[in-house]
């Protein structure tokens, strides 16, 4: 059986080894999945991709699935709220951009229908 050649970034963590082989550079063609990566990205700044990796379901938890619906009416309670959740980065700057965000990404979708075919061009 021929092993399977990966980047040498994925290194032998578990965690890296599964995203490497099952999400990076694969096309997504899900909206929320996009936004996901939106969310998790801005999380990322200044950090390594392993620490947001290994907080991902604690983010998935915290940002509501990362549904942009509900993202978007996140109060300043609930911004109080998260940055108290030792699960995820808690950085007021990157967790209030989540929000502003998930409301741009909304304006986007009402505008397209879909980011998809934006997200499709790159």
């Amino acid at each position: 059986m021929k092993e399977k050649i990966r980047c040498s970034w994925a290194g032998d963590l578990p965690i890296y080894i599964d995203y490497h082989d099952n999400e990076w550079g694969r096309p997504v063609h899900d909206d929320n999945r996009l936004f996901e990566m939106l969310i998790l990205e801005g999380m990322q700044a200044g950090l390594s991709w392993i620490t947001v990796l290994k907080k991902r379901d604690a983010f998935r938890a915290a940002f509501d699935g990362f549904d942009p619906k509900k993202v978007a009416l996140y109060t300043d309670g609930k911004i109080q709220e998260l940055m108290t959740d030792e699960g995820i980065i808690r950085n007021r700057l990157k967790i209030n951009a989540a929000v502003i965000n998930a409301k741009a990404f909304l304006k986007v979708q009402q505008k397209y229908g879909s980011l998809i075919p934006l997200y499709g061009v790159m």
